[in-house]
């Protein structure tokens, strides 16, 4: 076989699964069976907004990011030291509202926490 077209064969294989589009969040399920299958199946799909949050000032929080199908509501994951918490239709002015904020922490105690909850299938 001629080597350019072997060459092209491997590139052709390495760039068809990148060019591969993300799956619509029109399609994610309603609900799911673990923390994990939902944060997989909502960083690997397609949003209207998806924004992460500059949490470098903070002593606690390592991470959070925000995920809006319509820009109106959307999953908020907040990552820490010792684990990943998951909300669901938390307002993106909330979100606004949380990267703006003084204190992350803060904000997210009086305002998120125990709010907008997460829940899996039984």
């Amino acid at each position: 076989m001629n080597k350019s077209i072997l060459t092209l064969s491997f590139y052709i294989a390495l760039i068809i699964p990148a060019c591969r589009l993300k799956e619509s969040c029109d399609t994610l399920p309603s609900q799911f069976s673990s923390y994990d299958q939902a944060v997989l199946k909502i960083e690997s799909s397609d949003f209207k907004i998806k924004e992460i949050a500059n949490t470098s000032k903070s002593s606690w929080i390592r991470g959070a990011s925000f995920y809006s199908c319509d820009g109106n509501t959307g999953y908020y994951i907040l990552q820490t030291d010792n684990q990943d918490y998951l909300y669901t239709n938390m307002p993106y002015s909330v979100w606004i509202k949380f990267k703006n904020a003084e204190s992350l922490g803060k904000f997210y105690n009086e305002n998120i926490k125990h709010r907008y909850i997460f829940q899996l299938t039984k």
